[in-house]
């Protein structure tokens, strides 16, 4: 199940490494399209790690596509949010901003 969520990043935890050689970070967004903003923890693994640190801040708005993933260990039931790609929202942009001016969209040479 793969599912997407925009909001501002919080908080990135440090790189975790285990000894079998499988590397994550954790980090938290804060949504920001809810009338009560929540705060979401996200892992991020492997490969994904290094580029995740080098484009991504605190305080950054951010789409994040994420699956669910769910385990059972010792009769106990845990969900992570695996985090798979995220990228610089275009949430703080405004609605109105097509990116051509005005001007340019009325002339006179119009061929009809």
């Amino acid at each position: 199940m793969s599912l997407q969520l925009t909001g501002t990043i919080k908080l990135i935890g440090d790189v975790q490494t285990f000894d079998s050689g499988f590397r994550k970070v954790e980090f938290v967004i804060t949504t920001n399209d809810e009338k009560y903003p929540q705060d979401v923890k996200f892992e991020i693994s492997q490969d994904k790690v290094d580029d995740f640190l080098k484009y991504n801040k605190v305080g950054a708005c951010v789409d994040v596509d994420f699956n669910v993933r769910g385990n059972e260990y010792n009769s106990k039931y845990y969900v992570n949010l695996s985090a798979w790609k995220v990228f610089k929202s275009d949430a703080n942009k405004p609605a109105t901003d097509i990116g051509v001016p005005v001007e340019e969209l009325a002339t006179d040479d119009l061929p009809f």
